[in-house]
């Protein structure tokens, strides 16, 4: 069994986030991918969506996705509500839950792999998973920290058994597909009227209407 966790704000989920965790799916072999909606990123503006909306986006997302899709709570319902959510704490409080054989990754994009030095950390994450690493328009695939690069180079495997074989420890670059969508760029739009039904799932574009989200008017 391999797990796969894919967090993020979702302040819309898109098919930025769908399409490539679905590739990544089929290129590396996954039982199951579990979004984990932060409650206060550490490295990102507070949501505008409340945590129910979101949630409620969540669910409406996978509703027709394939069923290797669930979606972790821990961070959004965490009772430390005013505390960041720090994916090193995330990871450990899995590994208690599900004992240290389990096959565990933590999906990210480059952008956020090159940020990692930032993350409380960010050198023991491996400890607990590997990191599938998804491709991102208009970032470079290696890194000027040295620090980093040094790391990266220690851990990356090309080898998909790799991540099966092994609990954690590893760091994989995927051949997802490139998608150029941001959740800023789909609230930006919103807030201008215009529309976007094709970089989301119909019955989110729906809710967000209803729900007048993000200052959108109902078309």
């Amino acid at each position: 069994m391999l797990t796969a966790l894919f967090g993020g704000t979702f302040d819309p989920i898109h098919y930025g986030h769908l399409l490539p965790a679905i590739a990544l799916t089929e290129e590396v072999g996954l039982n199951q991918i579990s979004l984990l909606p932060n409650h206060i990123p550490p490295h990102k503006p507070q949501p505008e969506a409340t945590t129910t909306q979101r949630l409620t986006m969540l669910e409406l997302a996978i509703e027709d996705m394939p069923p290797v899709f669930s979606i972790d709570t821990r961070e959004i319902l965490s009772d430390t509500t005013m505390r960041p959510s720090y994916t090193i704490n995330t990871l450990q409080q899995w590994r208690i839950e599900n004992g240290a054989a389990d096959g565990l990754a933590f999906i990210m994009g480059q952008d956020s792999l090159l940020s990692l030095p930032t993350w409380n950390h960010w050198q023991t994450l491996l400890d607990y998973c590997h990191l599938l690493i998804c491709r991102r328009p208009g970032y470079a695939e290696k890194t000027d920290n040295t620090k980093l690069q040094s790391w990266i180079n220690k851990h990356q495997t090309t080898n998909i058994q790799d991540l099966h074989n092994a609990p954690n420890g590893y760091i994989y670059f995927a051949h997802t597909p490139l998608e150029d969508i941001s959740a800023t760029e789909i609230r930006k739009n919103i807030n201008n009227k215009k529309s976007c039904i094709n970089l989301l799932p119909p019955k989110v574009w729906q809710y967000i209407h209803e729900q007048g989200l993000y200052s959108a008017k109902k078309m």
